[in-house]
């Protein structure tokens, strides 16, 4: 869709609120595949904050995002968030927490490393107004 814009993306301990990872990158375009690198340490939280802001030229009723994590191809994680009614015309700043799994479930960063692909599809009810990958690297 255009008049559709991810301006920036942060990613924070959801305990401390203490950024780990921030990129302006526009997430939303979906001509090639997005690369992330994001601290090792992201993996040892106990929960991440997640903070979007977005632009929209247009109304938007039912904004909502469903995500999924991908590993070696193989759907993991599926995720859906619900943000509502965009005002056309402008700026917003959505966060979500995502709790992690338990310690003893996590993969170690070295396998995840560029074998992760976050899928991020963003719709208006059932309308798709954007669809992206972003493969993670562990640093």
């Amino acid at each position: 869709m255009t008049g559709f814009r991810l301006n920036w993306m942060n990613l924070r301990d959801g305990d401390s609120g203490k950024v780990l990872w921030q990129g302006d990158d526009d997430l939303s375009s979906s001509e090639a595949e997005h690369e992330a690198r994001v601290p090792k340490k992201i993996l040892k939280c106990k929960s991440v904050a997640r903070e979007i802001n977005f632009s929209s030229e247009l109304e938007m009723k039912r904004f909502r995002l469903e995500q999924r994590v991908y590993f070696k191809g193989e759907c993991l994680e599926e995720w859906f968030f619900e943000f509502g009614y965009v005002i056309p015309g402008s700026t917003n700043t959505w966060q979500n927490v995502i709790e992690a799994a338990a310690s003893d479930q996590m993969i170690p960063s070295s396998v995840l490393n560029g074998n992760v692909v976050i899928e991020n599809a963003f719709f208006d009810g059932n309308d798709e107004i954007s669809r992206s990958k972003v493969r993670l690297f562990y640093v």
